[in-house]
């Protein structure tokens, strides 16, 4: 018995008492009858839950939920075993296969489920119920580092593309640096707000060379914070698994659910999981994201499917009804981010439901043979990717720096591309836009236009902002079929400040426009031109290569 004792000490709360969940569901097509299953445990019986043997799991070479009592059965709550078992398996190096075919109902028990193996989730299904949540800010599945971060107090200041910092680490690293004494993203609008701390983040080698891949972007004259996250080197491979959240149904505010999957490690490999939205209300707080990828380095979701959430609408900041983002994946401080052969479970055309994702303080991210309706950079990004695409409703939202590249792909949104006016429609550095296809659902009595934003020059975001400098239109076929026969032809530019349309108009934060657009084999479905802009004199000095 004393050998077992470790394994004990490790789980002591690993298996208890159950009180009843109402839980609707008896498998993926639930049944609002189903009684609930109890199950009720003292020591004894938690120690013939745990596993007896570890040379024997480790001979069978993974462990399964049904080890540590899950039974699957779509009523009896699996969060305990699920937890314990992802415990054993962090503790002992092993993967973990979920039952198949098995269906684990996780009630809002706080308990999150830390994951640093291998997890095969198969054929199983979970059903997550958000209905009565004890914490709704923590996540069900957190995918975590195995080193903690490591403070670095003796940087005080960083250069814009600094290409060293004064550091021995002991490997790799992600830096997360913070300036809470300079404010950046200081919003505008109904969701108004006064800003937040300077951030950024970006990778370096054991000796402190910073990659360029992932260059540091601002100046940082003061530093309150940073850290430097070792980056786990093997990829660790999350596959399958069929999710279904049972919606909240709280007070419409900004209480953003976190209830889903966070990946905070770096080189993960997330395959083939799906996730469905159920019995969404009149009315329901907002979600983060299912899957969130937060303070993370090459992170890769592929042959995923996601659902859009419905759209609720809350008062404001600035005290007006404004409709609440909600999102099922979103990517916070990350680098290197892909989503790979992604669909969405309903129409992605369909304004009923927000748009799919969001992400701030991020680099390097890359949509690739996705069908989705939104792409979103909050709070910037450098460097992004759109390729062999389909966009829907919410098309392109982006501020950042770098180079935007959209390439082999279409696009339904009312702009091909939609530089955030909230936050200053900035971005700093190169737009690319190569064989793609712009298809609003709607037209306009103004006429098509491909690169919207607004910008009046009087508002302080913290920075100074910037239209992209320099534009290249590589074959694009403007599907401006349903615009009004009488509307002009497309514009390139919409009217970014309706204010600006003589010399005497003066910017108290000075909007640094395009100075060069390249264009080549632009064609239009209404046979009209390509014009600057309806506010021509705002563009009087960008130079039009054709």
């Amino acid at each position: 018995m004393m050998k077992f004792l470790p394994i004990l000490l490790l789980f002591h709360y690993t298996i208890s008492a159950q009180a009843q969940v109402r839980n609707p569901l008896q498998n993926t097509k639930t049944t609002e009858q189903a009684k609930v299953s109890t199950m009720s445990t003292n020591d004894h019986e938690a120690l013939n839950a745990l596993p007896k043997d570890v040379s024997k799991f480790k001979a069978i070479g993974f462990v399964s939920y049904s080890d540590f009592g899950a039974i699957g059965d779509g009523v009896t709550d699996a969060i305990d075993a699920i937890a314990a078992t992802h415990e054993f398996a962090n503790q002992h190096s092993l993967p973990v296969k979920a039952g198949e075919n098995a269906t684990y109902y996780i009630s809002g028990k706080e308990r999150p489920v830390v994951i640093q193996t291998d997890t095969d989730f198969g054929t199983a299904a979970f059903v997550i119920d958000d209905r009565n949540v004890e914490n709704y800010r923590s996540e069900v599945f957190l995918v975590d580092a195995s080193q903690p971060s490591i403070e670095l107090p003796g940087i005080s200041s960083l250069r814009k593309n600094q290409k060293k910092i004064d550091v021995s680490l002991p490997q790799s690293c992600l830096i997360t640096v913070t300036n809470s004494e300079t404010k950046h993203y200081v919003r505008s609008g109904a969701n108004q707000t006064n800003g937040a701390p300077q951030t950024d983040i970006f990778i370096v080698d054991a000796n402190g060379n910073v990659n360029q891949d992932t260059p540091i972007i601002w100046d940082f004259d003061h530093i309150t914070e940073i850290s430097a996250l070792p980056i786990d080197e093997k990829t660790l491979n999350i596959t399958g698994g069929r999710f279904t959240t049972i919606a909240n149904n709280a007070e419409s505010k900004y209480t953003y659910y976190a209830r889903g999957i966070t990946i905070k490690r770096s080189n993960v490999c997330l395959d083939g999981l799906e996730h469905y939205v159920r019995d969404e209300g009149d009315q329901g707080a907002p979600y983060r994201a299912f899957i969130g990828v937060n303070d993370s380095y090459n992170v890769t979701i592929q042959n995923t499917t996601l659902t859009g959430r419905k759209t609720y609408e809350t008062i404001g900041a600035a005290g007006s009804p404004v409709s609440m983002g909600s999102y099922d994946f979103y990517a916070l401080r990350a680098v290197n981010v892909s989503l790979v052969n992604c669909e969405q479970t309903n129409d992605i055309n369909d304004p009923t439901y927000w748009g799919i994702m969001a992400s701030s303080y991020s680099k390097n991210i890359t949509y690739d043979h996705c069908t989705l309706s939104r792409f979103d950079a909050h709070k910037g990004v450098a460097n992004a990717s759109i390729l062999n695409s389909t966009l829907g409703h919410m098309g392109i939202n982006a501020i950042g720096c770098g180079v935007l590249t959209v390439e082999n792909t279409t696009i339904h949104a009312r702009k091909l591309i939609n530089l955030r006016s909230d936050y200053g429609s900035t971005w700093e550095g190169e737009l690319i836009i190569r064989n793609c296809v712009f298809a609003p659902k709607k037209g306009s009595a103004q006429g098509t236009e491909l690169i919207g934003g607004q910008n009046s020059g009087q508002h302080d975001f913290g920075y100074t902002c910037y239209m992209p400098e320099r534009i290249r239109i590589e074959t694009l076929h403007i599907d401006d079929s349903k615009d009004p026969k009488k509307a002009p032809g497309p514009a390139l530019f919409t009217d970014f400040n309706p204010e600006m349309t003589d010399e005497s108009y003066r910017q108290e934060f000075p909007y640094i426009l395009t100075k060069e657009v390249t264009i080549s084999n632009v064609t239009t479905a209404s046979g009209k031109a390509l014009r600057i802009s309806n506010n021509p004199f705002m563009f009087k000095d960008v130079v039009i290569h054709n």
